[in-house]
């Protein structure tokens, strides 16, 4: 498993988080994130990180990627450069550079969209995660709290 670990470049995420959902690559928001948990779901090595959760379902949606294929290129060991290219000649939904950054910016400051979902929000975020916070607000805002503090941090 360690060379297989070596060879794919899998990242531990039982020991830190996969790369923040707002760091992008080719434009797109939560792709780097998703490419640390595909590899190292394929190493075994996800931790509470699971590939192809519904974040993960925004991108692949958006850019019309099968999850399995992908994961299938992550297993021949190609770096996010590659898969970059990969994804740029597979998708099945062609974007331009302004779709991409409209989308990415959409995604960077989603928050809420709906009554329910902000009482799940303040209750199981802010209230449990964070309470003295008052500058969390988007999913992302979350995700970033929450790895920092899932790893020994302080909100």
């Amino acid at each position: 498993m360690a060379s297989t670990q070596a060879a794919l470049a899998a990242p531990d995420l039982t020991q830190r988080p996969p790369r923040s959902a707002r760091v992008r690559l080719g434009g797109y928001v939560i792709l780097p994130r998703m490419l640390d948990k595909g590899r190292a779901q394929l190493v075994g090595r996800n931790g509470e990180y699971h590939f192809n959760c519904p974040l993960d379902r925004h991108f692949l949606d958006f850019a019309g990627v099968n999850p399995d294929a992908l994961l299938k290129q992550l297993a021949a060991g190609k770096g996010d450069g590659e898969i970059l290219a990969w994804i740029g000649k597979h998708a099945k939904q062609k974007h331009s550079v302004i779709e991409v950054s409209a989308w990415s910016a959409y995604h960077e400051n989603r928050g809420p969209a709906d009554f329910e979902s902000r009482e799940y929000f303040n209750h199981k975020y802010l209230e449990k995660l964070a309470p003295a916070r008052t500058d969390i607000l988007s999913w992302f805002d979350v995700l970033d709290v929450d790895d920092h503090v899932s790893f020994g941090g302080k909100a």
